[in-house]
């Protein structure tokens, strides 16, 4: 099997923290390292370049299962009518759509993400599935959430956090903005479990993704950065113990498909 890259070790993953990122003033976005200051452009440029066609590779690349870990996700939120949720790095809204869902008749979900395009992209959905009057969609960056404390009932990211230039500073946001006792989902891409298992992984991830990448869109290197990015985040342990510290309580996590994919939930004490 053709060499690829190896998963980093703890200390490498500790520097995408904020301290590291604060102390040296350099960030990361895949492999790739930067001055901070130029990685939320570099991030708004790679998805200006996905959005048209975000959610057809996504469904190719992870042959069709990403809706059913979104699904699962959802459902250990437990949300319930009439809440208000928020959805962070939302991009075209496939949690949010599922949210709606839940919280109807009278609930609302706010998508809440950088990239205009992305938004853009997700609004025809929400139209055919009817839930247009509520989700609501508004252009922000996450590290500064444009929400007073505490008006949410619910606060989620998915498979958007890792692209955060400081990620504690984006879980910190969530938790101001959630009412004591509100509920908070992250679903990230994560380790796989079984050692053969995730050698076959991570061959498909340097080799097929971007393969389909440069055939599908032209965009080779989107999808080398993609897997380069999952492997510079903190492993399941480590991310409870992030949420731990910033004050959540209850903090548990379920893997999906041999940890693929990973979905903590907690609680705003």
């Amino acid at each position: 099997m053709l060499n690829q890259p190896q998963w980093t070790d703890r200390q490498t993953r500790h520097r995408q923290l904020d301290a590291h990122v604060e102390a040296t003033q350099r960030a990361t976005f895949g492999f790739r390292e930067m001055p901070a200051a130029e990685k939320a452009g570099q991030v708004m440029d790679h998805f200006d370049k996905v959005a048209p066609r975000y959610d057809f590779m996504n469904n190719l690349l992870s042959f069709g299962i990403q809706t059913a870990w979104k699904r699962q996700a959802i459902r250990l939120l437990r949300l319930e009518p009439g809440q208000l949720v928020l959805d962070v790095c939302g991009g075209t809204g496939d949690l949010a759509l599922l949210a709606a869902r839940h919280t109807a008749p009278d609930g609302r979900v706010l998508v809440y993400d950088l990239n205009r395009r992305m938004l853009a992209a997700g609004m025809p959905k929400a139209a055919r599935a009817g839930l247009s009057s509520r989700i609501a969609c508004v252009q922000g960056d996450a590290e500064r959430i444009a929400l007073p404390d505490t008006v949410c009932d619910a606060a989620m990211v998915g498979f958007g956090i890792r692209n955060l230039t400081h990620l504690e500073k984006g879980f910190r946001e969530m938790y101001r903005v959630l009412k004591p006792g509100g509920r908070f989902l992250c679903l990230e891409f994560s380790k796989p479990v079984n050692p053969v298992f995730r050698s076959l992984y991570d061959f498909y991830s340097f080799h097929i993704m971007p393969l389909a990448g440069q055939l599908m869109v032209g965009n080779r290197r989107g999808y080398v950065c993609l897997p380069e990015t999952i492997r510079l985040f903190p492993l399941p342990d480590e991310l409870s113990a992030i949420l731990s510290d910033i004050g959540f309580s209850d903090v548990t996590f379920r893997r999906m498909t041999n940890g693929i994919a990973v979905a903590h939930v907690a609680t705003k004490r």
